[in-house]
């Protein structure tokens, strides 16, 4: 940090209060949406208008009870949905507080880190690289490199020095200084913007895929009504007849349970995550966490330990002892412990019992030198430069003699950061010693890295770090494969090429996300510098480790709060775990629909009657597909291997289960019309109860993959099921809006859906065996 000679002191934390509460806090004003328009926005969709048609169809034919019922259905979808984007909004903003960007204050005489809401005009703030200009401010001292890309669309960056302003947004890509907040939120210069990255509700792949999956199915229902239709018209059925058989056909086509399935499988996922250390910042981010089959991973703090420590010591000087050399190492280091690597030769200093040498000026590390200086006074008085910076760069002052190179190669081969000191007279400096700092690997990432690859997932090292270093520490966690050569990466690179990309900058790592992209990977990409934020966006998966920037924990779609790899490890798994209750929901649904409206055209042409009526079919709706929105809590088991959505495999897929489900309810309505001869009502309420009862055995055997006694499930879908299981044969039983079925019959249907049920999975699981529905 710049010296705080001659600094202002900074407000006083009374008068900064002050002036927050005078002009607000420095952030940018969201403008809330209004209740009723938020509400009427969820009237505003594929599923509701299907709904909304089918109600006013019905009140247009005089059945206002009917067209309650389908309301009532309409209402619960809206109510859920809301709940839902509610609890994701509070999660949300318990998620911007907790990543709120912070900034570094002096008040009161002395500097704290603090929210940058918190800036008021006339506050004394430090900005160094990779941190964002807080607010729009005038520098005092020091000078920063700032890319202002973001605010101007200018690709060069501009520097700038004392009496200079910097605009708040802005990326400090190199240096530090000290500055004066001029202005704050809404009247910065660029206050009337939006957010540098805000997390985008975009529509995900799952989303686009099940929307491709309700399309298709509505173009079968139509073709399925015009038939039955041209059927009814060819026997004699008035139009008074039809009527109310297409509107019973309608609503059997609307998947009145999928957008709260998918909304709140993601909402419970995000709150086990969160128990994890893993923080969404997008819902939709889960959904694409099961289909990441490619994870570039960072380096430092996420394989490593993010802790430097002094390695190795090496003086060249003869009499120069380790302790002595880390003493002149340690006054070229600033003492304010921001820097972690001079902290590190701090501590090793004081560790070894190096002496503390008076500084008479210290000039902090300049990226753009490589380097860090200080002048001090030798026993006899003498001034004494001191350098401590990259081997390079100290050769620039001081060559390095054989000794010194041969040592230098040693300690890079062995995988340390090495650190070269020179020190003498201003104009005539030598080298006397080499620093090695590690970062060591973390004793997990082995394991973890196994682990993913036991999932599928290959893993590939991305690192600004030397070849060497980051070759070594592959090698040490088991990360087998070629180092990709330095410069510019191949435009056609694959995952499987090389297992290490180092020395490489932000923007390669953009270039490197979209050449395994072309490639047809998804692609999860660690990041943490606000540089990563476009790598980030562009993965299907961006990660912002726990150490990261606030530009790249706002462009991630998962921000991890604890370092190393577990984190991304729980949200693969819960993701495909996700993935798979909606995956089987789906599956379920497109055998119900078609199967239903299947179900009403055979039988119209069995007993030359409507076999199914409006009301009915609500009523259907209402103990059918209502409680299957409990599978959203299921249990369910991640795949071994990345997940993706294959609409051809899904519809043939369910095309063997739906001829099932279709054979036993067609057995079954022959039965009674054949058999039992039972009247035109009557045969009415079998067929609502027979759909009802098979329809809740089709959830409970498509729930799982293997055998459905093989997988418990979870308690709350139990009690969904035997809910509405109880609530339809009790309607039936009593005769309530609808034909009383004898008891015998009633009990006849549920062990006729037993059985119908490990047909069912008998099925299920020969045909799954070669048929990959999700299998990237």
């Amino acid at each position: 940090m710049p010296a705080n000679a001659g600094l202002p002191a900074g407000l006083s934390a009374a008068e900064a209060n002050r002036r927050l509460a005078e002009s607000g806090p420095n952030e940018m004003v969201e403008t809330a949406e209004h209740p009723l328009r938020r509400a009427l926005r969820h009237f505003w969709a594929p599923v509701p208008w299907m709904l909304e048609v089918t109600i006013l169809l019905q009140l247009v034919a005089g059945e206002g009870v009917e067209a309650a019922m389908v309301a009532a259905l309409l209402l619960i979808n809206v109510v859920l949905a809301m709940v839902q984007e509610g609890r994701a909004s509070a999660t949300l903003a318990l998620l911007r507080q907790r990543l709120a960007p912070r900034a570094r204050v002096r008040r009161d005489g002395s500097w704290s880190d603090m929210p940058a809401a918190a800036l008021v005009q006339g506050d004394i703030v430090q900005i160094s690289l990779g941190g964002i200009v807080p607010a729009d401010l005038k520098l005092l001292s020091g000078s920063v490199l700032l890319d202002q890309s973001m605010l101007t669309g200018e690709s060069v960056a501009v520097e700038r020095g004392p009496d200079e302003q910097a605009y708040a947004g802005a990326l400090v890509n190199r240096g530090e200084a000290v500055a004066e907040v001029t202005a704050t939120g809404a009247r910065t210069y660029f206050g009337r913007t939006a957010e540098l990255v805000r997390a985008a509700d975009v529509q995900s792949s799952e989303q686009k895929a099940v929307l491709g999956v309700v399309k298709a199915l509505t173009a079968v229902n139509m073709a399925i009504v015009v038939g039955m239709v041209a059927y009814a018209y060819a026997i004699g059925m008035t139009l008074v007849q039809i009527i109310p058989l297409v509107l019973a056909a309608l609503l059997s086509a609307v998947p009145v349970a999928m957008p709260a399935v998918f909304t709140l499988a993601a909402a419970l996922g995000a709150r086990r995550l969160a128990d994890e250390g893993v923080l969404l910042a997008r819902l939709s981010a889960l959904q694409e966490a099961a289909m990441i089959d490619v994870l570039c991973v960072d380096k430092t703090g996420t394989l490593t330990m993010n802790s430097l420590s002094v390695s190795g010591v090496v003086p060249l000087v003869d009499g120069l002892t380790e302790a002595a050399l880390l003493s002149r190492a340690a006054a070229a280091s600033s003492a304010d412990g921001q820097d972690r690597v001079d902290a590190a030769i701090r501590a090793a200093a004081a560790q070894r019992g190096g002496a503390a040498l008076p500084v008479i000026r210290f000039t902090p590390f300049d990226p753009a030198t490589k380097m860090a200086e200080a002048l001090i006074a030798d026993p006899s008085g003498a001034p004494l430069r001191i350098a401590k910076g990259s081997p390079i760069a100290i050769a620039a002052l001081a060559p390095l003699d054989p000794s010194a190179q041969a040592a230098l190669k040693r300690m890079t081969g062995e995988g340390s950061r090495v650190l070269a000191i020179a020190a003498g007279a201003p104009d005539s400096m030598a080298v006397i010693g080499l620093i090695g700092l590690s970062d060591p690997p973390r004793p997990d990432s082995a394991p973890l890295l196994a682990e993913l690859r036991g999932l599928g997932i290959g893993a590939v090292m991305v690192t600004g770090d030397t070849a060497e270093t980051a070759g070594t520490v592959a090698r040490t966690i088991g990360l087998q494969g070629p180092v990709c050569p330095p410069g510019k990466i191949p435009e056609s690179v694959g995952p499987r090429d090389y297992a290490v990309y180092a020395g490489v900058f932000p923007e390669d790592k953009f270039r490197l996300v979209r050449a395994f992209q072309r490639q047809g990977h998804a692609v999860g990409m660690c990041g943490d510098g606000a540089n990563d934020a476009p790598a980030l966006r562009q993965a299907q998966m961006g990660i912002a480790v726990a150490s990261a920037t606030d530009v790249a924990k706002s462009a991630a779609g998962l921000v991890l709060t604890a370092p190393g790899l577990r984190g991304i490890l729980a949200c693969i798994e819960e993701g495909r775990a996700a993935f798979q209750r909606v995956l089987t929901f789906t599956l379920g649904m497109l055998v119900s629909k078609a199967v239903t409206l299947i179900v009403m055209g055979g039988g119209l042409v069995m007993t030359g009657h409507a076999v199914m009526t409006p009301l009915l079919q609500a009523i259907w709706m209402l103990t059918g597909d209502i409680p299957m929105m409990a599978r959203a809590a299921d249990r369910a088991k991640p795949t071994p291997y990345p997940n993706a959505w294959k609409i051809r495999e899904l519809v043939l897929a369910a095309l063997p289960l739906g001829s099932v489900k279709l054979l036993y309810v067609m057995a079954v309505l022959a039965l009674g019309w054949f058999r039992l001869k039972l009247d035109a009502e009557t045969m009415r309420t079998l067929t609502f109860l027979t759909l009802v009862l098979a329809g809740q055995m089709t959830g409970l055997v498509l729930r799982a993959r293997g055998h459905v006694w093989h997988s418990r499930p979870a308690l709350v879908l139990l009690a969904a099921i035997a809910a509405a299981a109880a609530l339809a044969s009790a309607l039936a039983w009593a005769g309530w809006f609808m034909a009383a079925l004898p008891g015998w019959l009633v009990l006849s249907l549920y062990g006729g859906s037993l059985g119908y049920g490990l047909v069912l999975d008998l099925v299920k699981v020969a045909m799954l065996r070669w048929l990959p529905i999700d299998r990237r």
